[in-house]
């Protein structure tokens, strides 16, 4: 319409007095790039109203996603950062619980959910690296399906026996499992987790094989552990810490790349026998594919702050999660390298998703 204006309106009118005393050349020149600043001025508003509506967020509730159940490392870490982003942020994050199938049923919704800046989901390894790998059918898939916002904080297990096994050493196990392959037993809460992943890498690595013994959750596999029902676990610290302290269990060596301030003396599976070894399960926090990148910048910007505070440091560490804050280029990147990583292990030992 306005361009019509400048056609029919203002040059015509000039032409029916005479015409314009600039040369017809000029005359040209100056339609064309009026034409351009109008077209401009059409693409440039729509984007500075979305722009206006990105800096206006939040404006109401964000529901944070937590694909497990309540009580786990993922609930704590999930209710710590959700009070402390309300604070921030000025509205509330109300934490969804919504447990099954290793985390897909919770992932699943986050991935359908309006990519608004509303919806947020709490994401580990399991979820977002190696589902995929063990399930033919996720109903998601962890790149395309979301953006990495932040990681939390990183979550390293223990190789923990009982009190009377007669293991004491790193390099005892290996020996016994090189001796009779799928004798030795490891539990595990199910494929995918962080105590199956450190399982495969040991036998990866140690060129053993191990039998899996699957549990309900960790704290039933420690239970038989004790027992006497199966000989080892490699189960996080923060879960592991009870029955470390009542002298229940021994540590071995942990599977981190460096040792951990909270097992002062306890040293990494690499410097035991099992050189590159190190598996760290993680907690990060994702939205789905397509939210505003001006709403993710801002999230990543107070988790970074949020993290560095001493009093979520302290909390973070309760649960067992070392903090981290990586924005989220960075997190990307890093999730990328897990996936490359990890589906290189399970598919050297030969397993198909299900």
């Amino acid at each position: 319409m306005i361009s019509r204006f400048f056609v029919s309106g203002q040059f015509q009118n000039q032409n029916a007095r005479g015409g314009s005393s600039k040369p017809k050349a000029q005359r040209t020149g100056f339609f064309i790039r009026t034409l351009i600043a109008v077209a401009a001025m059409g693409s440039v508003m729509p984007m500075a109203q979305a722009q206006a509506n990105d800096a206006a967020w939040p404006t109401k509730t964000i529901r944070y996603i937590v694909p497990f159940s309540p009580g786990g490392v993922s609930d704590g870490v999930a209710r710590l950062m959700a009070e402390q982003l309300s604070a921030r942020l000025g509205q509330s994050v109300i934490v969804e619980n919504k447990p099954g199938v290793s985390g897909l049923v919770g992932t699943q919704q986050a991935a359908r959910a309006e990519p608004d800046g509303y919806t947020l989901v709490g994401g580990t390894i399991t979820t977002h690296a190696v589902n995929p790998f063990f399930i033919k059918s996720p109903g998601y898939d962890p790149v395309k399906d979301f953006t990495p916002v932040a990681l939390v904080g990183m979550v390293s297990n223990a190789l923990v026996v009982r009190a009377d096994s007669p293991f004491n050493s790193v390099q005892q196990v290996i020996d016994a499992a090189r001796a009779e392959p799928d004798n030795l037993t490891y539990g595990t809460a199910g494929a995918g987790t962080s105590q199956h992943l450190s399982g495969q890498l040991f036998q990866s690595i140690s060129d053993t094989r191990l039998r899996q013994i699957i549990y309900k959750g960790g704290s039933q596999a420690m239970v038989d552990l004790i027992g006497g029902q199966i000989d080892m676990v490699f189960e996080t610290v923060a879960a592991a810490r009870p029955m470390i302290d009542a002298k229940r269990v021994k540590v071995l060596g942990v599977t981190s790349a460096q040792p951990l301030a909270d097992l002062p003396g306890v040293k990494p599976l690499a410097e035991l026998g099992l050189p590159g070894f190190e598996m760290q399960s993680w907690q990060g926090i994702f939205a789905p594919a397509g939210t505003p990148a001006p709403v993710v910048d801002r999230l990543a910007r107070e988790i970074a702050e949020i993290v560095k505070t001493p009093q979520v440091r302290a909390k973070l560490m309760t649960l067992g999660v070392a903090p981290d804050g990586r924005d989220s280029a960075a997190f990307s990147q890093f999730q990328r390298s897990e996936i490359e990583k990890w589906g290189k292990v399970i598919k050297d030992a030969g397993i198909q998703a299900d």
